[in-house]
């Protein structure tokens, strides 16, 4: 079944993307949570409509996104945790605490756009922070020993 995304989905597309689903997908889970539409003909006439008419705020979101990437550039992040002597940290570093770290320094990012792999152990690491599909940021974070107090 086809349908059109109303929502960024992270592992399926983009908002206004058209994309192919299994049926029981569709029908139970997007369209019910509102992530989706069916990819009826008017849906698709309205969306190209829609598209045409957004054209130049598309323009002006993605030149902020663009922006907001560019700030990030250079930036590397430390990020402390309490951890083991073997350098297996208590708990893990995960999105929500790289966005924290980011708003420190004045740079303001939704954790649900950054992306990386669960953090267990003291390290260098790599998140993507993606702000369209096509703008993207790396920021380099290392994960040090908390010290003692």
């Amino acid at each position: 079944m086809k349908v059109i995304l109303k929502e960024n989905i992270p592992s399926l597309g983009y908002k206004d993307d058209v994309v192919e689903v299994k049926s029981g997908y569709g029908r139970n889970y997007l369209i019910p949570q509102g992530l989706a539409i069916i990819a009826s003909d008017a849906a698709l006439k309205r969306l190209a409509e829609d598209q045409k008419q957004r054209a130049h705020k598309i323009a002006k979101i993605h030149e902020d996104a663009e922006a907001a990437a560019k700030a990030l550039e250079g930036v590397t992040l430390t990020i402390p945790a309490k951890a083991a002597a073997n350098g297996a940290i208590y708990g893990s570093v995960n999105a929500a605490r790289v966005a924290d770290e980011l708003a420190k320094l004045g740079h303001q990012v939704d954790r649900k756009i950054i992306e990386l792999e669960t953090v267990k152990h003291l390290g260098h690491y790599t998140a993507i922070v993606r702000f369209l599909r096509d703008v993207s940021a790396d920021i380099e974070f290392d994960v040090v020993a908390e010290e003692e107090e």
